[in-house]
């Protein structure tokens, strides 16, 4: 069902926004890998995904905290693809400190990631989606976006904003064959988690180990990391036509964390 398709996926180059790109290349969608990296890890990885799936595998360098190479992002996939059927809105990053000590920079920067570049993704594909009458928006929030923790005010603010952002999406598109659904992963241990346990270490005054066993772990009951083959299987399905009426939903794989 999704063999030629082609798929936008924001900050892919490594982590979650990866492992979707892979789940989605093995069920033949084209791809527009974005992200920072290395440049010959990243070209290794274009070919690679392209040799194994047998799909088309694109690299655009845009940062997501600036509006005019967002839109240059969905022009170049547009030609390059003729179409963007599936938009991954995945991009993100994190910073942990108290809220009276947390750098405005960080702040801007976090809320123009995480929350500003999928509003910009989103209206800039809405309008193709609608011609053809079929499309997919997947938007990575997090277990945070359903929930708070301390020290993560920005975070916790722009992945609330972007679970708003997917039900007003899901209504507005409803009737033109598109769905727009959140998926809210609790922690996987992807690069962005590694680099925040130091910097909670240092915000709690505790050791790494015990950030990793009483502050990540400690939110789900499975006492177990998300992996990135499971959000990947997820996506799939949500492009699928079994999930068709899924729309507006804010679906947590967080081990059980919101259940609380």
């Amino acid at each position: 069902m999704l063999t030629g398709r082609s798929a936008i996926i924001t900050g892919s180059t490594s982590g979650i926004g990866l492992g979707i790109a892979e789940a989605l290349a093995k069920n033949g969608v084209n791809i527009m890998l974005n992200g920072f990296g290395d440049s010959d890890e990243i070209d290794g990885l274009q070919r690679r995904l392209a040799r194994e799936r047998d799909v088309r595998v694109e690299y655009h360098n845009g940062d997501m905290s600036k509006p005019h190479e967002i839109e240059d992002l969905v022009t170049v996939a547009e030609t390059y693809f003729g179409s963007v059927d599936i938009l991954v809105n995945n991009a993100g990053i994190q910073h942990v400190a108290p809220i009276d000590g947390f750098p405005p920079d960080k702040w801007d920067a976090i809320i123009a990631i995480n929350l500003a570049s999928a509003f910009h993704t989103t209206r800039l594909s809405m309008a193709a989606m609608k011609e053809r009458g079929w499309g997919r928006i997947i938007n990575v929030a997090s277990a945070h976006g359903l929930v708070a923790s301390p020290f993560k005010s920005a975070y916790v603010a722009a992945k609330h904003g972007i679970v708003g952002l997917t039900k007003t999406v899901a209504l507005e598109a409803a009737q033109a064959g598109i769905t727009c659904n959140a998926i809210c992963p609790g922690y996987v241990m992807t690069p962005l988690v590694e680099k925040q346990i130091p910097d909670t270490a240092m915000a709690r005054g505790i050791t790494e180990e015990e950030v990793v066993r009483d502050v990540l772990l400690a939110a789900q009951p499975t006492k177990e990391f998300v992996t990135v083959e499971q959000l990947g299987a997820l996506a799939v399905f949500l492009c699928s036509d079994a999930a068709a009426q899924i729309t507006g939903a804010s679906i947590p794989v967080d081990g059980g964390w919101t259940a609380h």
